[in-house]
């Protein structure tokens, strides 16, 4: 799935599309328009169900958010070595909108950088 970046991703400012591919119901890869991998991303209610944020006016603006919106939430997965060692980033959630096929990344105040090794078995 295609979406225009409403909001410069941190790292990325001169990507302005970007292709989500599932890989199933929780996990996805996020590319750019050349096909670079640019995130692993996971649904992050599939991690830790109170998983709960504020989605800052300006991006609901920008992501015309509105009470039905179809819409994915993403964290991304900051890949180490041994993969046991990575880390999500619950302090910067993707929100995309199915609906109108935008995106943007939202840096949220919180406590974010979670080990992996605390959700796997």
């Amino acid at each position: 799935m295609k979406f225009k970046v409403k909001k410069p991703i941190p790292g990325f400012e001169s990507v302005e599309e970007v292709f989500l591919k599932k890989v199933d119901d929780n996990f996805a890869i996020l590319e750019d328009e050349k096909g670079n991998t640019l995130f692993i991303l996971v649904n992050p209610y599939f991690l830790k169900k109170e998983f709960d944020f504020e989605v800052p006016a300006d991006v609901k603006a920008l992501l015309e958010l509105k009470k039905g919106t179809k819409a994915y939430i993403y964290t991304n997965v900051i890949k180490k070595n041994p993969t046991k060692e990575s880390l999500i980033n619950f302090k910067a959630p993707f929100i995309f909108n199915l609906d109108n096929s935008t995106c943007a990344q939202v840096i949220i105040d919180e406590e974010g950088l979670y080990p992996l090794k605390e959700f796997i078995a």
